[in-house]
C-alpha cells in the first residue's frame, strides 16, 4: 500500500471538478498521508475489528498497471503521463473490492470526509484510510473508500477527523465528487478515535 499512497501524491497534480474543499480541522496533529494505528482494544460486542488492508481482494496488485512504465522518464506536461494518470484513475475507480466482507458486522478507524450535513451535523460521510484522502491528495482507490450513512446524525464533525466506525458492510458502488467507493456502510456507533501520542 506504500507503493499506492506514493503513486497517488504523484498523481496530485491532476485536477478534477468538484464541490469547494471542505476545510480541515486545524486542530489536527495529523500529516497529509498519516495513517491511524489500529490499536488492538476491545470492538464493541459483535463486530470485528478490521484494517485496511482486510478490504483488498488478495489478489489484486494496484502497481500491476504501472509496472513496464519509467514513470521517471515522463515530463509533467508529457501528454502520455496524462494518460497513464487517467488510465489509472479509471482503474482505481472501479478497484474490486473483498466479497467476503458483504453483510459482515466490522469495526474499522478511518478519516471523515463530509458527503451530506444537516447544519453543523454531518449524516453521510466517505471514510478513507489517511489524512488527505480526496481532499489535498486524489482518492485512494474505491475499495479504500467506504460510504458511511449514519444512524443519527453526527454533531460537529469535520472533514478529516477520525473515528472508529462500526456497522455492517456492503458492497456498492457510489460515485461522488470527493471519489469512488466500492464499500457502503450502515454505520450503528461512531465514536472519535483517540490515541496515544
Amino acid at each position: 500500500m506504500r507503493q499506492l499512497f506514493l503513486f497517488l501524491l504523484l498523481a496530485g497534480t491532476l485536477a478534477w471538478a468538484g464541490d469547494e474543499i471542505p476545510a480541515l480541522d486545524a486542530k489536527s496533529d495529523y500529516k497529509i498521508g498519516d495513517r491511524l494505528a489500529q490499536p488492538a482494544s476491545s470492538s464493541p460486542s459483535g463486530y470485528r475489528e478490521t484494517g485496511w488492508d482486510d478490504l483488498l481482494p488478495k489478489n489484486w496488485d494496484p502497481m500491476k498497471e504501472l509496472r513496464a512504465l519509467n514513470l521517471g522518464a515522463l515530463a509533467d506536461a508529457d501528454p502520455r503521463a496524462t494518460k497513464v494518470l487517467q488510465k489509472m484513475r479509471e482503474l482505481w475507480d472501479s478497484a474490486p473490492v473483498e466479497p467476503s466482507l458483504r453483510g459482515e458486522r466490522i469495526r474499522i478507524a478511518g478519516f471523515m470526509v463530509p458527503l451530506e450535513r444537516k447544519g453543523h451535523q454531518v449524516t453521510e460521510f466517505l471514510l478513507v484510510p489517511y489524512f488527505g484522502a480526496c481532499i489535498h491528495v486524489p482518492p485512494p482507490p474505491a475499495n479504500q473508500i467506504i460510504h458511511v450513512l449514519t444512524s443519527k446524525p453526527l454533531k460537529d464533525a469535520q472533514a478529516m477527523n477520525a473515528f472508529w466506525v462500526s456497522g455492517t458492510m456492503d458492497i456498492d458502488h457510489t460515485d461522488s465528487a470527493w471519489g469512488a467507493s466500492g464499500y457502503k456502510m450502515k454505520a450503528d456507533v461512531v465514536t472519535p478515535y483517540k490515541e496515544k501520542r
